[in-house]
């Protein structure tokens, strides 16, 4: 008998989970397994393979010399069976799998929150997860089949698909903050205004960015708030606590029922659209297709699904 007919599929599937996550618990949770059941299959694999995979302590657990080979070769493979399996156009077939997102917080709440109803309609079956969080990320390291971003920091070794048109961010603030502090006339008026401050992943305040003559500029502007959730900026706005520096559709609805209103609108920045993107490696799951399709036409752009490979997005290096 063949070494590989003794050879669990879901063993090496568990393997490649451990390895990615690094932890027995992390791995266990997004298997569905225990870690004692998880911790049993890897000591089988390792006596039908005779070789050591994984170092175990009390803390962490990584790959061997030789498990970080056999998992290199695994995931070559899985990716394989993976696109043989969910591009085989049978009735059905867009149910199949599991579909993992990361994605910064803006894109979740004006895209993937209103393609969710449509989406479970179109693929009750699969099961989707969505990480938001704001903080560049590798999605390939960590695990992720696709995420959502400006253009600008997609890497170049990526597929990106645009999901909408050019995002535009504004400054606003409530009638009765203007009412006490004024109207400012220009950018460099920012100075005598409390700004509400963004909190950037790595802690610092972000600078705010305008188009003043025609040419982009950065602002240090100050202000005694700083938050890291558009959602609480937007209240504290509401509030009358300050000006705040927002995606002008994220304020869409405050701006309508005229909770809050634009300042200086011909310094308001244009942005690159959102963007999803993922590996050129990984295959096109073709639930991920229809999440896609579902929220280029609540954007009201054209479906790409069968469309053929889309363009890799130019990528300029920006920091925000």
């Amino acid at each position: 008998m063949a070494k590989t007919d003794r050879i669990d599929f879901a063993d090496l599937r568990s393997f490649l989970t451990i390895v990615r996550c690094r932890s027995f618990t992390l791995a266990a949770i997004e298997l569905g397994l225990t870690a004692s059941a998880l911790s049993h299959a890897m000591r089988r694999l390792e006596d039908r393979l005779g070789a050591k995979l994984l170092n175990r302590s009390s803390r962490a657990v990584s790959a061997t010399a030789v498990g970080q080979d056999l998992a290199a070769r695994l995931e070559n493979g899985f990716n394989e069976i993976g696109s043989a399996l969910e591009t085989f156009e049978a009735p059905g077939a867009a149910r199949l799998g599991e579909i993992r997102l990361n994605v910064f917080a803006d894109a979740a709440h004006l895209l993937i929150a209103p393609a969710l109803p449509e989406f479970v309609r179109q693929c009750p079956d699969v099961r989707l997860t969505v990480v938001v969080e704001d903080r560049p990320i590798d999605i390939v390291a960590q695990g992720y089949d696709a995420g959502v971003r400006y253009g600008h920091y997609v890497p170049e070794d990526m597929v990106a698909v645009p999901l909408t048109g050019r995002q535009r961010w504004v400054m606003a603030a409530s009638a009765a903050y203007l009412e006490r502090h004024g109207i400012p006339r220009g950018p460099d008026e920012l100075a005598d205004h409390n700004c509400l401050q963004l909190l950037l992943g790595d802690n610092s305040s972000y600078r705010w960015e305008v188009r003043d003559k025609g040419a982009p500029r950065r602002l240090r502007v100050p202000g005694l708030l700083t938050i890291n959730d558009t959602s609480t900026t937007i209240s504290a706005c509401k509030a009358g606590l300050g000006i705040a520096y927002v995606l002008e559709a994220r304020i869409a609805d405050e701006l309508a029922r005229g909770e809050l209103q634009i300042v200086l609108e011909k310094n308001a920045y244009p942005e690159d659209p959102f963007h999803i993107y993922y590996s050129s490696r990984r295959y096109k799951h073709p639930a991920l297709l229809t999440l896609i399709d579902i929220i280029r036409e609540q954007q009201s752009l054209p479906r790409l699904a069968g469309r053929g490979r889309s363009r890799t997005a130019p990528a300029r290096a920006r920091t925000r």
